[in-house]
């Protein structure tokens, strides 16, 4: 298939995604078998998605449930997550939709596929991408070169080499006319015009117009914007909140953005004040009221007035999810909660993080899940 996405081989650890990058994000990501992609990127096959995962050995794919139940085993040869109750999958090169229980609700017809969202799916029959429903249905006929997931009502669709946006109709919101489109985050969409960035809105007006070198997509109301080669914030206004000083920064999140200067890393608030100054090697995302941050060779966490509440000593560690943290200490991965103790001493070779109470963890080179605890829910398979 001749789409983004690949199915990668798992990273050590499942990690946010350094916040110092300044590179246009791609689009939602398609269904193809291009083969694994290098650390420290990563698919969303780390947690259960809508109550059942999958699992992917030499491209035989099971999939099993929240009790370790098989549900099904059939012959695909790539899997993707569950989104609104229905997973792509490939078969023979071509791609369909199975439900929960694995059955193919939508047969293995299309070139491409992305996930559902919003009701809708966006997939690739004959060099050309359209729009079905879960029954299947063609709802918006395949027409455009190129397509993204709804959101907020809205769909990119690509047409002569230049990006628009579609209702769910297909009724045409704004005529094709830029470089490059994002979806819509918080009623605004990244939109560039003759290499410069800007933003519009939901009828298609362009709110903030494209004169920016880059902008990440709007978080908790601000978005990251570079003009030459500093990095400030703006409103959803287009006002500039936080001037253009910043090497790099990340997006907000919990109230803090994290923030490169001088080639260290800190962290400041939504008005620019320094709330954390820059100190570190390298810092991520504040989840559950912590950050990770590196020091020397290690990584801590510290909290939002900067305290190091657990001190420097992990190889490597993940963001915070449902209370517990994965760590690396001498090349294998454990879990720890926010007081720092060991919940599950470092065994895996791989771990992901948490979500809906169970983690996927590889020992001996077989994949299982665990429980808060350490006990293994689903055994290796």
């Amino acid at each position: 298939m001749n789409s983004r996405s690949r199915f990668s081989t798992f990273p050590r650890l499942l990690l946010i995604t350094a916040c110092f990058l300044y590179q246009p994000l791609g689009h939602t990501e398609k269904l193809t078998a291009e083969g694994p992609l290098p650390e420290p990127s990563i698919e969303h096959n780390d947690r259960f998605s809508e109550e059942l995962v999958h699992l992917q050995t030499n491209h035989n794919v099971s999939f099993i449930d929240e009790i370790g139940k098989m549900v099904r085993q059939p012959p695909y040869d790539l899997v993707d997550d569950f989104a609104e109750g229905l997973a792509v999958v490939e078969i023979g090169g071509k791609v369909g939709f199975v439900d929960e229980t694995g059955r193919m609700i939508i047969q293995p017809r299309y070139d491409s596929a992305l996930r559902f969202s919003q009701g809708l799916a966006a997939v690739q029959i004959g060099g050309k991408w359209g729009f079905l429903d879960k029954t299947g249905k063609m709802v918006i006929p395949p027409q455009y070169d190129d397509a993204d997931q709804f959101s907020e009502g809205l769909a990119p669709v690509l047409v002569g080499g230049k990006w628009g946006f579609i209702g769910k109709t297909g009724k045409i919101v704004s005529s094709p006319q830029y470089d490059y489109a994002n979806q819509l985050s918080d009623g605004l969409a990244r939109i560039q015009v003759g290499g410069k960035w800007g933003f519009i809105g939901k009828t298609g007006r362009i709110v903030i117009l494209p004169q920016y070198d880059f902008v990440f997509k709007f978080s908790e109301g601000l978005a990251a914007f570079k003009t030459g080669n500093k990095v400030g914030f703006i409103d959803t206004t287009g006002k500039i909140v936080i001037q253009p000083k910043y090497d790099d920064c990340g997006e907000f999140h919990e109230e803090l953005a994290a923030v490169e200067t001088g080639g260290k890393v800190g962290f400041i608030g939504k008005t620019g004040k320094i709330v954390i100054p820059p100190q570190y090697k390298l810092g991520r995302d504040f989840s559950q009221g912590l950050a990770a941050v590196k020091t020397g060779q290690k990584w801590g966490l510290v909290d939002k007035t900067g305290k190091m509440v657990i001190p420097p000593q992990y190889d490597d560690c993940s963001e915070f999810r449902e209370g517990l943290a994965a760590v690396e200490s001498g090349g294998k991965v454990g879990f720890i909660d926010k007081n720092g103790k060991m919940v599950i001493w470092p065994q895996y070779e791989v771990a992901h993080n948490f979500s809906e109470g169970l983690a996927a963890v590889q020992i001996g080179g077989k994949w299982s899940f665990v429980d808060k605890t350490g006990k293994m829910v689903i055994p290796a398979q």
